[in-house]
């Protein structure tokens, strides 16, 4: 066999069978190795970002990493952004990068790069193949990688001729060393500290928001009183009835620095310390006080769910807590949208089980203390910040639970950096109801220009504008084979969400702000 169909063969004995591919000359072998070899399912995205976008959501919602097929440097570049974004969620991923092949990029043709170095700028694991015999074993290798906790990016770039060349050799899977253990002396340590009864905040994100993670969680706070914190996004998050209620920090440094005001103590489990997205002008970079103590629990790659349960256990926790109730009962609201009136809506009306992918800093700000006691859901969020996230991660997600419905909120501006999604939604009729917050500005962009001091003007009003000439989301979807309409108010999202979600099939709703 070549090199090409010794890689497809590694991939899928790995666990890998769900490829989301944008490819070109480079890759044909690639691709006729997929023709032979049955178990592959393969996903076409008509941009790259679309292509990662959705390999970071499957792999969220699978556990486990999807490949993805890209078209050399300047293709492996079109999706950084997203690439970037499942870094910082801890999703693995396996990326394929065809290359020139080896004899022929001394000369310099166009579409060479510095693949290897734009790999590194976001990936965990990089490697270039040397030969077809050396590709097998290079693909489980790179499946490895992307396993390795807390989950990588693993980019594997493949030079043409060793993809077409005879000689590939099928590899066996490698192993995967299980999520490490936290010491005993540093659960310990942790709970003198949250003995002592000082003012105390745990961190939570990755592993420990999954619904066991939040379970032990609340065991801890119901016998010490530490208050339950999430980074201002989160990779993936157990939410609604039933499931621990934990807000956000939030993203506003005012507001960040109000919600760790007093704090003693700040506990990280499998998070980072908190800090602001942004500097800005004579305000801090970390959000807890300068005199709190900063103590990590859990690393990212450690057992976050187990050094939790753990915890409660030698806090003398009962095994067994009453989960709190969110203090805002979902209820439908009328008028013109605004933020808090539309998340009250959205929580009284998304479906049991689904899942929410959410892009929108500005619209999508005060969407979690209200969805606190909707239906039970999982809720994804762009993790990176890097822009056009929500379309493609609801894409990947879909095909990683085909079973379940799911909710897209994405911000106007951010999709269309991807709203070719659509286009693979329609394609594989994915059951997605998408609501595209159109108030036709980068909204977000002018309280940053405040925040960091500068004044609006003529050009900055240019720049943020998205009104001329306005986006027509109904008309767009459609050229992308989606069914869509337009609300104002919501009394007529309410109705229109209603009837999408108890349909099958993708949908977009546009609600005008």
């Amino acid at each position: 066999m070549n090199g090409a169909e010794s890689l497809v063969r590694t991939l899928l004995a790995g666990g890998v069978d769900i490829c989301f591919a944008n490819p070109g000359t480079s890759e044909m072998h690639f691709v006729a190795a997929l023709d032979k070899v049955e178990g592959m399912r393969c996903i076409l995205g008509m941009a790259e970002i679309v292509v990662t976008g959705c390999a970071d959501g499957y792999a969220r919602m699978a556990g486990k990493p999807a490949a993805t097929l890209l078209h050399c440097g300047p293709g492996f570049a079109n999706g950084i952004a997203n690439v970037h974004n499942a870094g910082r969620a801890h999703s693995p991923m396996v990326n394929i990068v065809g290359d020139q092949a080896s004899y022929h990029r001394p000369f310099d043709p166009p579409l060479t790069a510095d693949t290897e170095g734009l790999a590194r700028a976001v990936s965990d694991w990089v490697h270039t193949s040397a030969s077809s015999a050396s590709v097998g074993m290079d693909s489980a290798a790179a499946v490895q990688a992307a396993n390795t906790a807390p989950g990588q990016i693993a980019t594997l770039i493949l030079p043409a001729d060793t993809a077409w060349n005879e000689g590939g050799v099928v590899a066996a899977p490698l192993p995967v060393s299980a999520r490490s253990a936290v010491a005993p002396d540093i659960l310990r340590a942790t709970a003198q500290v949250l003995r002592r009864k000082e003012p105390a905040m745990l961190i939570l994100y990755g592993q420990a928001l999954l619904e066991a993670g939040l379970a032990a969680a609340n065991r801890i706070a119901h016998v010490t009183g530490v208050k339950l914190r999430t980074p201002t996004q989160v990779s993936r998050m157990a939410r609604g009835r039933g499931r621990v209620p934990v807000d956000r920090i939030p993203y506003m440094v005012d507001g960040a620095l109000k919600a760790l005001a007093g704090t003693k103590h700040v506990i990280l489990v499998g998070a980072k310390p908190p800090t602001a997205f942004f500097a800005y002008p004579g305000k801090p970079s970390l959000m807890s006080p300068p005199d709190a103590v900063i103590h990590v629990l859990a690393r990212p790659e450690q057992d976050a769910i187990a050094a939790l349960e753990l915890l409660a256990d030698e806090l003398g926790a009962p095994k067994r807590v009453p989960i709190p109730e969110g203090a805002i009962k979902p209820q439908l609201a009328r008028g013109k949208f605004e933020p808090e009136a539309f998340a009250n809506t959205l929580a009284a009306l998304l479906p049991e089980n689904c899942i929410v992918a959410e892009d929108g800093v500005t619209s999508g700000r005060a969407l979690f203390a209200p969805t606190f006691n909707a239906a039970p859901m999982d809720w994804l969020q762009n993790t990176g910040g890097a822009i056009g996230h929500a379309f493609p991660c609801a894409t990947g997600a879909a095909l990683a639970c085909p079973g379940r419905k799911v909710v897209c909120l994405q911000a106007d501006g951010a999709g269309m950096y991807s709203l070719q999604s659509l286009w693979t939604q329609a394609r594989e009729k994915l059951d997605v109801v998408n609501v595209v917050f159109a108030n036709r500005i980068y909204k977000i962009l002018y309280g940053e220009l405040v925040s960091v001091g500068a004044k609006p003007g003529r050009v900055s009003n240019e720049l943020f504008d998205l009104s001329r000439p306005e986006l027509d989301w109904v008309k767009l979807a459609a050229g992308m084979g989606v069914e869509a309409t337009r609300v104002e108010t919501l009394e007529s999202f309410a109705d229109v969400f209603t009837s999408a979600c108890g349909r099958r099939g993708p949908f977009l709703i546009e609600f005008r702000i």
